[in-house]
């Protein structure tokens, strides 16, 4: 899990002996509601006491399904979340101006040369929260370089770490999606792992 897609299906997902030592990622449920409700308690929130917020989304139903969940476990730890859809021609400028309290998007969690160097790399456009870690980018290089799967592997792992210990970007919500074809349409090679597709039709044809 964690940025990459979860494990066994993702390539790149941390085995659950190691992900469940991550900050979050503990399986019982009820002690992680306990700690961050007693975080709430030393910055004054209480059971009669919520912290409001806004939770941004793209106003399309695979966007506000997640963020109406994520409103719901909000309110386990006193915190009242209200739903904020936005059109799709203003939630990206609005995302970019930092504009929301907080705000939920997707991301495809690919190959780790997709997903951390455009999300978690202290330049480019699609980070939007401006997370900067210095080890972390000299870290995303280095895997990047690293021939070795195995070795590769670990290095993700470590980035992973460090993004959880960081609170960078919390990932709340897998999703699996599948694409459907007629028998009849042959030479479409689909991405593995992925939620990006190549689109290559110039190979694509009609055996009919």
């Amino acid at each position: 899990m964690g940025s990459c897609s979860p494990h066994p299906p993702g390539l790149w997902g941390m085995p659950p002996e190691m992900l469940n030592k991550l900050p979050g990622y503990d399986p019982d449920v009820q002690k992680n509601r306990a700690e961050a409700r007693q975080i709430m308690h030393t910055l004054g929130y209480s059971l009669d006491n919520h912290l409001k917020i806004k939770v941004t989304v793209r106003d399309i139903p695979y966007y506000r399904d997640p963020a109406v969940i994520l409103i719901d476990q909000l309110k386990q730890v006193y915190v009242d979340g209200e739903l904020e859809p936005v059109d799709t021609t203003n939630f990206f400028p609005k995302m970019m101006r930092k504009d929301y309290s907080v705000g939920l998007n997707l991301q495809g969690a690919a190959d780790p040369d997709q997903t951390f160097p455009q999300l978690y790399g202290c330049s480019p456009e699609f980070n939007r929260n401006n997370y900067r870690n210095p080890e972390v980018e000299e870290l995303i290089r280095w895997q990047s370089s690293e021939a070795d799967q195995e070795k590769r592997k670990q290095l993700v792992w470590q980035i992973e770490r460090k993004l959880a210990e960081d609170d960078a970007r919390p990932i709340i919500f897998y999703s699996r999606d599948g694409t459907c074809r007629q028998p009849h349409v042959k030479g479409l090679t689909l991405m593995v792992n992925s939620i990006f597709n190549g689109w290559r039709m110039e190979d694509v044809w009609l055996d009919k």
